[in-house]
């Protein structure tokens, strides 16, 4: 693994692209492992009744997916030091062996004191934004 270090970045870099594949078999394994088994996440009648377009997925899932673009090239998940988002859309997950796509692009929009940098994301589904004001705080080695 190639580690980023403070001197190889600027303002501009951009981290790789990664795109992920959400099946519902996923989200049923996240609510195992959170504990969040609100059935908008597994059951198209409840979330259809509740006006969304079919399942979605949890937000923190959703979350999780982009910092995972981070922490892989940052190469050290404890390098985070600050994340947030905002949710706008939900990644809706139709029951197919599909699923939905994920598209996570980040570029690096500030260079900060101490050797940290802010890395703005980018997050959509099916060609909507579903993260907005996606950025994290990285700390880069010398």
């Amino acid at each position: 693994m190639t580690t980023i270090s403070a001197t190889d970045v600027a303002v501009g870099t951009e981290l790789p692209e990664q795109v992920f594949s959400v099946t519902r078999a996923d989200l049923v394994r996240y609510a195992g492992a959170s504990g969040d088994f609100n059935p908008i996440h597994w059951n198209e009648r409840v979330a259809t009744d509740v006006g969304l377009p079919d399942v979605i997925a949890h937000g923190m899932f959703t979350m999780a997916l982009a910092a995972r673009v981070v922490t892989a090239w940052v190469g050290d998940p404890g390098a985070v030091v600050d994340y947030q988002v905002r949710f706008s859309r939900p990644v809706v997950v139709p029951d197919d062996d599909a699923g939905a796509e994920v598209t996570v692009r980040g570029t690096v929009g500030a260079l900060l004191e101490d050797d940290r940098v802010r890395v703005d994301l980018t997050v959509t589904s099916g060609g909507e934004k579903v993260l907005s004001l996606a950025r994290a705080t990285v700390r880069l080695p010398r």
